[in-house]
């Protein structure tokens, strides 16, 4: 491909609404255009990048067994009503009526679809296992779309859905999957640590996501998700799954007796810590929730926040938000009380479900609101003052320097971007609409399914974020538009052009994909567009020529060495 005739416009700045730096550097080495909010052109060099990661995951699918087909973008309402999914997914679902005024939406993903194919075509255990999966665009009505192509509306993903007889066949799947993604990733370039997650909307027991880790010092980084892992034993889950052995703090407030006392303008943890002068352990924290339309008072330590996904999940929910003012007042009017946020506590609230932290269970003495304002309850103890709601579950979130479950080492956290997930779903959604396939026995059971995905718009713009410098995006070799990029210094020098044909002539006769800077510009602009656009290796012909000598430089090092021009071709084919 010669520049003058590439479709591609890099910029000289970043554009302002770009918060990453991989929003910021696709954009300006041009490789995307914004359309709308949330929803991108992917241009041609963006495109021969996404083939390139395809092409990877559809030959380690492939290998793995699995089958390749594609399914329906848009997907009638009537499958999702069989599921249970229609009205609890959220407002992520894009819903439509055709000109029949029958209810569709735009597919953020496709387990109803696959499972009604399942039903149709697998009858017998003998036809199983069977993995199908495809590659596809998906849609989902994010209402906050950020940071390009990690959290747009529309993206590209491969899904993957097997069926099984049994669970021991679902864990075989499972690994055969584990395992192909962490070729694909390897593959791609990027370095990923599989971690236990939550399963979210889609749903089954048992999660793991494929992350890839990010500098933190970096600047602008897109690390979305906290990741906690222990460097003895290899522990590791994403924040809204990981689970930890808390250090011994105190848990005795070592109060004279219990009483109500005055705590003015203390609407905080920390100021009512300060006020009292005790540590924010032996406080216990009343938080209040809306969870799927219901109020829920989350209790927990002072000294510990609530890990909204898994509040959520102890009472199965869709959706979670902290309450409004507007709604803490309705409850505490209902309860006949009147105190606003930072001095509400569990006792004697109406219309509202409770639930404590298992950090609550071992306090003593502790201070606890009492729907007063300026006012708090201390010395307060569990079955004597206040009862100890009967729901306890772990809703914490996890710390760095908490011990690790499994081996009691203390545990470590980074940021992460999740690029890949697997699902055991089970019977989610095989009985839900009902299929089946026939047994040895003859007996009609349901199929244990698992779901699998990898977002291959993510996975391009994670491999920016995770390889760039101030110069612009250092592509992997393996997922790079381009392998080769050849750059004569003067193109009003006859010589320097001569040679530097002849290499890109030499290179295409070989297979190597490779680009020929033939544009009327100036040296430094084409010498700064190849490291912005971040083709692996730079071939340039300048006046070193005179000697027979150009200039190789490898874009993942930036180290540059002066050899021959047979050389360079030489260098790049072994490569």
């Amino acid at each position: 491909m010669r520049m003058s005739k590439l479709f591609v416009q890099t910029l000289r700045e970043f554009p302002s609404d770009a918060e990453v730096i991989s929003h910021k550097l696709l954009v300006r080495a041009g490789y995307i255009r914004k359309l709308t909010n949330g929803v991108y052109n992917y241009l041609p060099l963006m495109w021969r990048v996404l083939k390139k990661i395809e092409n990877i995951v559809r030959e380690e699918m492939d290998a793995s067994g699995a089958q390749e087909l594609l399914m329906p973008f848009v997907q009638p309402s009537e499958l999702w009503l069989e599921s249970g999914r229609w009205e609890v997914y959220g407002k992520e679902l894009m819903r439509l009526k055709d000109r029949h005024n029958r209810e569709m939406c735009l597919g953020p993903t496709h387990e109803e679809v696959i499972t009604s194919i399942g039903r149709e075509g697998i009858r017998s255990y003998k036809q199983l296992p069977v993995n199908l999966y495809q590659i596809q665009s998906k849609f989902r009505d994010e209402i906050r779309p950020r940071f390009g192509l990690l959290r747009g509306r529309e993206f590209i993903m491969k899904d993957a859905y097997s069926f099984d007889a049994d669970e021991q066949g679902l864990d075989k799947s499972y690994e055969i999957m584990a395992k192909a993604y962490t070729r694909i990733f390897e593959r791609c370039g990027l370095e990923t640590k599989m971690v236990q997650s939550d399963s979210g909307a889609i749903g089954g027991s048992v999660s793991h996501e494929f992350m890839v880790l990010v500098n933190e010092d970096a600047e602008n980084n897109a690390g979305e998700n906290d990741v906690f892992y222990c460097t003895k034993c290899g522990y590791s889950a994403n924040s809204n799954h990981a689970v930890s052995i808390l250090n011994e703090v105190e848990t005795d407030g070592h109060f004279d007796c219990a009483k109500i006392v005055d705590t003015p303008n203390t609407h905080s943890i920390e100021e009512l810590s300060e006020f009292l002068k005790i540590p924010s352990s032996v406080i216990c924290k009343c938080l209040i929730y809306v969870i799927d339309g219901k109020y829920v008072a989350a209790l927990i330590r002072g000294d510990r926040t609530i890990e909204e996904t898994k509040l959520m999940n102890a009472f199965q929910g869709n959706d979670i938000r902290i309450a409004r003012n507007d709604e803490i007042e309705e409850i505490m009017n209902i309860s006949g009380f009147n105190a606003v946020a930072g001095f509400i506590g569990p006792k004697g609230l109406k219309g509202v479900e409770i639930i404590a932290d298992e950090t609550v269970k071992d306090l003593k003495n502790f201070v606890i609101g009492i729907n007063q304002n300026d006012k708090h309850f201390v010395g307060a103890n569990w079955g004597i003052d206040v009862e100890l709601p009967q729901k306890i579950e772990d809703i914490r979130l996890v710390e760095e320097n908490d011990k690790c479950v499994d081996c009691n080492a203390p545990l470590k956290v980074t940021k992460g971007i999740e690029v890949g997930n697997i699902f055991k779903l089970g019977t989610k959604y095989s009985k839900a609409m009902n299929a089946t396939f026939a047994d040895k026995d003859g007996q009609e059971k349901p199929f244990i399914m698992g779901c699998y995905g990898i977002g291959i718009s993510r996975t391009a713009a994670a491999a920016v974020e995770r390889h760039h410098d101030e110069f612009g995006i250092k592509w992997p070799l393996a997922i790079a538009p381009y392998t080769v990029i050849v750059v004569p210094v003067s193109d009003q020098d006859e010589t320097q052009m001569r040679v530097a044909e002849e290499i890109y002539n030499k290179l295409l006769e070989a297979k190597v994909e490779v680009i020929l800077d033939d544009r009327q510009e100036r040296a430094g602009v084409k010498l700064k567009d190849a490291d912005l656009i971040g083709i692996p290796y730079r071939i340039t012909v300048g006046k070193t020529i005179k000697d027979n000598l150009v200039e190789f430089k490898e874009r993942a090092t930036n180290n540059m060495v002066t050899i021959t021009p047979d050389e360079a071709v030489s260098r790049i084919l072994a490569l």
